[in-house]
């Protein structure tokens, strides 16, 4: 067993902070520096070579235990089990496996039968031009062609990836260094927290409320000069609370005199049933602007197109050789064919409706028994409750699952999620009832539905 000595440790960890502590054992344990099954030194004895407090280093050393890199504690020291070598999502992996009989109401997915069909869209994007050529074109021209007109940010450079999530991992790891304070929307994507806290950064919610991010959290947060700003232009994908064009405009006052990136994640798309919006041609030199079209047109398209000026382009396509260099030209030729036809185009506008319709039918059956939820749009609705725990409980004893509020948040928010994308009409009186229970006070309930 190979022992790591306190002045070894220190030379390694130039970072005193606890973050910067965590980040950076992590990296050497990935990187081999520190093998498996090597014992760390005393935390004592290592605080004090450090010159760090011991509350400190033992903070550090806790998160390191969370993520599996570290094991023991005590006496019995502290070992490398190198288990999370291999980082994964944690708020996504986190989510548990349902019996075939619960209602899943966790998932904030498309309901397939309002997804159009793609045998005709792959059929034409079979015949992309350059098809199989190694060149690694930005963006299909075809695509571009059909989508410029709608585009709300006119200046932008663009490039396809391979879905929205991908988008937002190449710019902030092509843009943001890592350790960065981030300033994100709250509640915000689960899978853009994973990003974000993989990255080390230092996250700063920005709340929101019915109208979008709140402006004056987010002047609050400028004094600690964040790198980047993360937000939804058009409607929020956890809350369905559409952001107003009023909202945007007070964004863009609080950002105006910083120099900011400011990354807009436009994850529902068409069936937002919104304009686009984007704050990118009032600042086109700071600005990413990404649409997702898994949500309006099918999740196995893999489909996103990511906007900004050509140096920032530039940037992220740099980033990303590193990888696949390129989007599939099949695919992105699919999603111009299905921008094209009229019989798709009247199909996710329907769909964007149907989605409305389930979503507000809920808060409606809600509001009616007391619980504020104000009108939305998307696959989601996010319920206030007294306690996230009580309610988790309350719903899965009947036979319901859901997902926690903290699951969208650094710290708990005092709310539950419901994905309402396949909420079928009958459900909705069932759910409410059940739901009301489950947002009341513990212990503090009387009556079954």
């Amino acid at each position: 067993m190979q022992m790591i000595s306190a002045e070894t440790m220190a030379a390694y960890l130039t970072d005193r902070s606890t973050r910067g502590i965590a980040r950076d054992t992590a990296k050497l344990v990935r990187s081999g520096t520190l093998p498996v099954g090597a014992r760390l030194p005393p935390l004592r004895e290592l605080a004090f070579v450090m010159g760090v407090s011991p509350s400190t280093l033992s903070e550090a050393w806790k998160e390191l235990r969370r993520l599996r890199v570290l094991t023991g504690r005590g006496r019995n020291g502290t070992f490398v089990s190198g288990s999370s070598l291999a980082p994964r999502p944690m708020r996504v992996g986190a989510q548990g496996h349902f019996s075939a009989g619960t209602r899943n109401f966790s998932l904030a997915t498309p309901d397939l039968e309002l997804l159009p069909q793609l045998d005709r869209a792959l059929l034409h994007g079979a015949k992309a031009e350059n098809l199989n050529s190694y060149e690694r074109v930005r963006i299909l021209p075809e695509l571009e062609a059909v989508l410029r007109p709608k585009w709300p940010f006119k200046s932008s450079e663009m490039l396809a990836t391979n879905g929205g999530y991908n988008a937002v991992y190449l710019a902030l790891h092509a843009l943001v260094p890592p350790g960065s304070v981030v300033a994100i929307e709250t509640p915000a994507s689960m899978r853009l927290l994973d990003i974000l806290e993989d990255m080390g950064a230092i996250i700063v919610p920005v709340d929101s409320d019915e109208f979008g991010p709140d402006p004056a959290a987010l002047k609050d947060i400028m004094s600690r000069n964040p790198s980047a700003f993360v937000f939804q232009p058009v409607i929020s994908s956890v809350t369905g609370h559409y952001c107003s064009a009023a909202r945007l405009q007070e964004l863009g006052d609080v950002l105006a005199d910083a120099d900011t990136l400011i990354i807009e994640d436009d994850g529902l798309g068409d069936i937002a049933i919104a304009p686009s919006q984007s704050l990118g041609d009032r600042f086109p030199d700071q600005t990413i602007h990404i649409r997702s079209f898994s949500k309006s047109y099918g999740p196995d398209l893999r489909m996103a197109v990511l906007s900004a000026s050509e140096d920032l382009v530039e940037q992220v396509q740099s980033y990303r050789a590193f990888s696949a260099g390129w989007t599939s030209r099949i695919l992105q030729a699919a999603v111009a064919w299905l921008h094209c036809d009229a019989e798709t185009q009247a199909l996710v506008a329907k769909a964007g409706e149907i989605y409305q319709t389930r979503r507000n039918g809920l808060a409606a059956e809600l509001r009616g028994r007391g619980i504020e939820v104000v009108d939305g749009g998307g696959l989601c609705l996010f319920m206030p409750v007294q306690s996230e725990t009580f309610a988790l409980i309350t719903l899965a004893a009947h036979g319901i699952s859901a997902v926690p509020g903290e699951s969208f948040s650094p710290a708990a928010s005092g709310h539950i999620r419901f994905g309402t994308g396949r909420l079928k009409a009958d459900e909705a009186k069932m759910l409410a009832d059940i739901a009301c229970l489950a947002a009341a006070e513990p212990f503090n309930v009387s009556a079954e539905p």
